[in-house]
């Protein structure tokens, strides 16, 4: 080979040997930049040139022409990659569920040392004061009372509940926000990506190492999938339905339910919708909901991923009471919210239907049909007549409710076709929640308030009434009431709140336990990831020191072919 032709095979090692360089400097730079991934340079040999062709040589004549740069790529494990991502995901499911766990118990009170329990216990003392000496007026004003503080605290309890569902609905609407925007910052990076290595030659890899990034924390959200195609866009489904697709970001729309103010993730090309004459689009998503919430929650069945799902399903749909338990309790058994709501409502319903139907008994009320003035005859109905001088009744002369409801009378007057006035009590109706005996909807009379003595537990015979106390008394103590359908268990008034909080600490323990181990398990990954994707040091400094080597050779390699052309002609000049 000609030595001006060497000239060549040195400047290329010059070249890449710089070049080299430079991107161990650029790793150093970027040793605690987040999702960096280092990168390498690949060095390969420049084409041949045949000098001589010989078929009884083993190889031909051939002069290399030096090394040239072949790519600078990201050290990435694909594998190690989905793996993070799908347990990062389910990491992130258990841990906000475990937060919500944590935010009931707070509201419970069993964090802070005011536990409704003692509210529970100090009504149950009330009554069995009110047992040992049932006409006294102080411990009758000593049951109103601990009444009143019952209901106030249990509808402080529900209304917390209730407020933690709005913050979970306020993080809903935001974490869609993030979603829909790290779709948008996914098209512009494809875009730029494809648009710097359109020529083949340069690398996009910091790009890529942002768009890496936003696709570790969509996972966290969501359950997804993603691919690269050929002209190096990233691909994104969200739930298995397409979320990023070639020129489209397909964004998630939100459903505003009016009656309770909840947002609902949905498709909207995958919704039906119709054009208000504004010019709005009013959609019906039913079968385009992002998530389906029926599904049961199982790490077998990749049901348990994603931090957004996870704040649906604590949130729930709507503000759940009693009714939720006896009707379809599995569309409330996931949520722990909704679960807690409607298993404590039950706690107050029966608490305070029980100890009404004992006043509603002493003070006459029976059951059966009921013809009125007008000839309607009222099929198996709870009614008593009027009488204002009556036992265990209010001045208008209807039986006397301990609890009434705030938006609905207890009973309604009629007429009945003997010209005589009753108390019709009007039955609860689930579809209606103004009708029911439901946390957030619970009085004590005003006139109760004023004047405790109104109970009188006095007998037309001027007797103490020890039946209808001691028929309180037990209610608190009768073993006949179950948190759920799931649970066997019966229990009474007393301990039922102690089983409820018992409930959610296991729940509690569970759930942490399992978030626990997902974030060892999320911890040894990224571990092993690191060792792959991440900057070392010491590598990059010994990497450093091996291309200063080969820089260094490249130059003397030039030197010493330029003093053999010197000597050269020098020589031939003499």
């Amino acid at each position: 080979m000609p030595l001006m032709g060497s000239l060549y095979v040195g400047a290329s090692g010059l070249q890449h040997s710089q070049n080299a360089l430079n991107t161990t400097a650029h790793n150093l730079s970027n040793v605690d930049t987040v999702g960096y991934t280092r990168q390498q340079v690949q060095l390969a040999a420049r084409r041949y040139v045949t000098l001589s062709v010989d078929p009884k040589a083993v190889n031909n004549k051939q002069v290399g022409l030096g090394v040239e740069y072949s790519r600078v790529k990201q050290v990435r494990d694909y594998f190690l990659d989905k793996t993070y991502r799908k347990e990062s995901g389910r990491s992130m499911f258990y841990e906000v569920s475990s937060e919500a766990i944590e935010e009931v118990e707070s509201q419970l009170g069993e964090m802070n040392g005011e536990a409704f329990q003692t509210t529970v216990e100090d009504f149950w003392t009330a009554i069995q004061e009110l047992a040992k000496n049932p006409a006294s007026s102080v411990n009758q004003g000593l049951l109103v009372q601990k009444a009143s503080e019952f209901i106030e605290r249990s509808a402080a309890v529900y209304q917390g509940l209730s407020d933690y569902q709005d913050n979970l609905n306020a993080k809903i609407k935001s974490q869609v926000d993030k979603i829909n925007k790290y779709g948008e910052q996914i098209l512009a990076l494809n875009d730029s990506i494809r648009a710097i290595e359109a020529g083949g030659v340069e690398h996009a890899n910091d790009l890529r190492d942002t768009r890496n990034q936003i696709l570790d924390e969509l996972a966290a959200l969501t359950d997804i999938r993603y691919g690269e195609d050929m002209d190096g866009n990233v691909w994104v489904q969200i739930e298995g339905v397409d979320f990023v697709k070639g020129p489209t970001c397909y964004e998630i729309g939100l459903d505003l339910d009016t009656t309770t103010g909840f947002y609902t993730p949905f498709w909207p090309q995958n919704a039906d919708y119709r054009i208000l004459a504004d010019g709005s689009r009013e959609y019906v998503i039913d079968g385009a909901e992002v998530f389906n919430l029926n599904r049961e929650i199982s790490s077998d069945k990749n049901t348990d991923i994603g931090g957004l799902k996870s704040m649906l399903l604590a949130r729930g749909d709507h503000r759940a009471n009693y009714t939720d338990i006896d009707g379809d309790y599995d569309s409330i058994s996931q949520s722990i919210v909704m679960n807690v709501q409607a298993e404590f409502d039950q706690l107050i319903h029966n608490v305070v239907t029980k100890v009404n139907s004992i006043l509603a008994e002493g003070a006459g009320v029976t059951e059966g049909d009921l013809t009125l003035a007008d000839g309607t005859v009222l099929k198996n109905v709870r009614y008593c007549e009027s009488d204002g001088e009556g036992y265990l009744r209010m001045s208008d002369g209807s039986p006397i409710q301990l609890f009434s409801k705030a938006t609905t009378d207890g009973y309604t007057k009629v007429t009945g076709e003997d010209g005589k006035e009753y108390w019709v009590y009007n039955e609860e109706d689930a579809s209606q929640l103004n009708t029911l005996y439901t946390c957030g909807n619970l009085m004590i009379h005003p006139e109760l308030m004023q004047q405790p003595a109104i109970l009188g537990f006095r007998t037309r015979e001027s007797e103490e009434d020890i039946l209808v106390t001691d028929q309180l008394k037990d209610a608190f103590e009768e073993e006949a009431y179950s948190l759920n359908p799931n649970v066997k268990k019966k229990t009474s008034f007393v301990e039922y709140y102690t089983d409820l909080v018992s409930q959610v600490s296991n729940t509690g323990w569970v759930q942490r336990s399992i978030y626990d181990n997902q974030v060892t398990t999320v911890e040894n990954i990224c571990s092993a990831r690191e060792q792959i994707v991440g900057v070392s040091s010491d590598e990059e400094l010994a990497n450093m020191v091996r291309f200063q080597n080969a820089y260094n050779a490249s130059s003397r390699y030039i030197n010493v072919i330029s003093e053999m052309l010197e000597h050269i002609i020098n020589t031939l000049g003499m």
